[in-house]
């Protein structure tokens, strides 16, 4: 099977009142855990890569480990962008081989974020790709995405019809308090979403597929493994599992999840070298860590993205 675009995998999700999930890959191992689980649960899929993740691992290693995905699992796979932030890296996504492309320009005035997201629409439309734009400025730190709490900003409901109609975006990902990275709330406090954003939102574009980016949980039980092992991670706190899961039931039709698959693999190999300090084969040490990945990403289709058996 070739790879997807998210058009079809949207129209069932806004129907059934799930969300895809979209996972940030960085290496084999990260890849091979995702695409196990979702092979596992029969699960539509939105494999993301980040120009960190690009640079990091260069583009033609991540097109075919993608590609031995597909092959290997026979599921329908999306490659996306995530926080493109300039036209010409949406472009070269685009040509080389991604069947989707976040452009970022969230930063920007409403008219500068308009006339960038346009350009990159007309061209990807121009070769068979979607498009995912945003409104609104998520806190938190994301590889080279780094917006301070004070300079964040929810999205505004009476903005998005706008922006949808000119830029012809086909999917928009939304500020209602999420935020990137491990360090999403202050200890104590308790998390709350904004779902009066999201309704109104959703009243104004009907039908039409809303995003969630900053949307890792960060499971306690691997910020403590870390800090046994280590590690200082103090008072990190994540996004509650069951608001994103009611933002799946409502117009999100995807949700990132990064922090905590990296949560997952680090603090797995953090408690293997703790515990085996003389080992230095690194299959060794990569191989629960995948297995960590796996159950992670199981763990989110099943209970969070309720898109288990929507392959």
């Amino acid at each position: 099977m070739p790879l997807v675009t998210t058009t079809e995998m949207f129209e069932k999700a806004y129907k059934g009142g799930y969300a895809i999930g979209a996972f940030n890959v960085n290496n084999m191992e990260i890849v091979q855990g995702i695409t196990e689980a979702a092979a596992d649960l029969s699960a539509p899929l939105i494999l993301q890569v980040s120009k960190g993740a690009r640079a990091y691992a260069n583009h033609t290693y991540l097109i075919k480990l993608v590609e031995a995905a597909l092959e290997e699992t026979g599921l329908p796979i999306a490659l996306h962008l995530d926080h493109g932030d300039s036209f010409d890296l949406c472009k070269s996504c685009i040509d080389g081989g991604f069947t989707s492309v976040m452009i970022d320009a969230s930063s920007k005035s409403f008219e500068d974020n308009i006339a960038l997201t346009r350009q990159v629409v007309e061209y990807a439309h121009d070769h068979g790709v979607v498009v995912e734009a945003e409104l609104g400025t998520l806190a938190g730190i994301e590889d080279e995405v780094n917006v301070k709490a004070e300079d964040s900003s929810y999205t505004r409901p009476e903005d998005v019809q706008e922006f949808v109609e000119r830029t012809g975006c086909d999917s928009l990902a939304i500020a209602i308090g999420t935020s990137h990275g491990a360090y999403k709330f202050k200890p104590g406090t308790k998390p709350q979403l904004r779902f009066d954003i999201l309704e109104d939102v959703e009243r104004r574009l009907p039908g039409f597929p809303i995003v969630l980016h900053g949307s890792s949980s960060v499971p306690q039980e691997f910020v403590k493994m870390i800090n046994e092992n280590g590690g200082n991670m103090p008072g990190a706190i994540g996004v509650p599992e069951d608001q994103l899961r009611k933002a799946a039931s409502m117009a999100v039709c995807k949700i990132n999840i990064d922090s905590d698959l990296r949560l997952a693999m680090t603090a797995t190999i953090r408690k293997y070298f703790n515990e085996h300090p003389e080992h230095f084969d690194p299959r060794q040490y990569l191989k629960p860590a995948r297995t960590a990945i796996k159950d992670m990403v199981a763990h989110k289709i099943k209970d969070v993205l309720g898109c288990d058996g929507k392959a």
